[in-house]
């Protein structure tokens, strides 16, 4: 019974983010209705593409990949990985400790699943990307949100993180660069979580994604670099920063203290071992996409696409009163605060399907990201700077009369 209490709670979390406003929106897109999504990261809609070279490479090489591979991976992908890991001073890691997967997605499910029993807890930051909480709740265990502060440029509390270990926290989720506040956190910081980490003897879950769209100059630097005394498990893969996001090429490499691992490697080596393997012609691309890693740097820059649309929006969200946004450092997404007293807002959700049903604008409510005030919402800034621009003075025109009625 108390497994299918879990259940329940499970669809609860799911919905937050693909419930009443997503039907709302396909309702109204089934009638004909034009809906402009800033909803989701997928590039594709918006004109970005796939760099040519890995498409005509995986074209090529169809014909070499129609049977499965190792339930880990090709060698060749997998020993790609392991040099990249070591680029980014992630020591340790062979490729026997790497795992490739349909998307990074399936890798954060199947490494719950390995770990949990019912009522183990993971430490998850709030605002989250929510597929997190979602599996930790899927495999039995519970999430435990942290606070990520604002006021802090949207860095962890490493206090709050402090306060919410007990003896049956199994592990922290760490998102560097974060998905959905667009934050990029720094060493100092990172050091701080792995000394608790050792501390405690936690497993640091450290979701990467976005590690090669950052702006500004700044440098991302991966937590498994600065953990050798704890279990790091690091996920990454092509979807953003290779604009591949259909093709589902992610991975995760394991390092550092695997002395009492053993069990969960052996689960995890099962569970990766049932679903005989990930797609066979995308992994083929991991290694030439490895060696491919400057074109992204393009739009990162000062007249590159992604950067001008950050500097764009950030000022848009600005210029309206009553909303405010701390500056994303990488990604593409800004995570705005709307000011609930003018807007008399009490109910996040009702916000964004007030906003879709007038504008025709998509957004997903900060509750989707188990961000618990009704304050905040998360912008896509992918499309088009004309689209943009268009959006965001409906945006305006919005809030300049909007008030939440009960």
């Amino acid at each position: 019974m108390r497994k299918f209490e879990k259940s329940l709670k499970l669809n609860n979390v799911c919905y937050d983010i693909r419930g009443p406003v997503m039907d709302e929106a396909n309702r109204m897109q089934a009638e004909g209705e034009k809906i402009l999504k800033l909803n989701i990261g997928n590039p594709a809609p918006f004109g970005f593409r796939a760099p040519q070279s890995l498409v005509d490479y995986m074209a090529e090489e169809l014909v070499n990949t129609e049977g499965y591979s190792d339930s880990k991976g090709l060698l060749s992908a997998r020993q790609a990985i392991v040099a990249y890991d070591e680029k980014k001073g992630i020591r340790g890691v062979t490729a026997n400790d790497v795992y490739t997967g349909n998307g990074v997605s399936e890798l954060i499910t199947l490494s719950m699943q390995g770990l949990l029993d019912y009522g183990d807890e993971i430490l998850v930051p709030a605002p989250d990307y929510p597929l997190w909480t979602a599996s930790v709740t899927l495999a039995g265990g519970t999430a435990v949100h942290y606070i990520c502060d604002e006021e802090a440029g949207w860095y962890p509390d490493v206090a709050d993180i402090r306060r919410k270990i007990t003896p049956r926290t199994k592990g922290i989720v760490i998102i560097n660069p974060n998905n959905p506040t667009g934050a990029l956190y720094p060493k100092s910081l990172l050091s701080e979580i792995v000394a608790l980490a050792e501390q405690h003897d936690l497993i640091i879950f450290a979701d990467e994604i976005y590690d090669r769209l950052v702006m500004d100059g700044k440098k991302h630097t991966s937590i498994a670099s600065l953990a050798e005394d704890c279990l790091c498990i690091t996920f990454n893969g092509l979807s953003k920063s290779h604009l591949m996001a259909g093709y589902r090429v992610g991975w995760m490499s394991i390092s550092g203290d695997k002395s009492n691992a053993k069990g969960y490697i052996e689960g995890i080596n099962l569970l990766s071992s049932m679903r005989l393997c990930s797609n066979v012609p995308a992994q083929s691309l991991i290694a030439p996409a490895l060696d491919l890693l400057d074109e992204t740097d393009t739009m990162l820059v000062p007249g590159g696409r992604v950067y001008e649309q950050r500097e764009f929006i950030y000022n848009a969200v600005n210029d309206i009163p009553g909303m405010s946004a701390v500056k994303p450092e990488a990604a593409f997404y800004i995570f705005p605060k709307m000011d609930v007293k003018k807007f008399r807002i009490l109910d996040d959700e009702r916000f964004a399907l007030d906003l879709l049903r007038e504008k025709k604008i998509l957004v997903t409510h900060g509750g989707g990201f188990h961000w618990e005030e009704p304050d905040h919402f998360r912008i896509v800034y992918l499309p088009a700077m004309d689209t943009l621009a268009e959006a965001m003075g409906e945006m305006k025109d919005f809030f300049a009369h909007y008030e939440q009625r009960a």
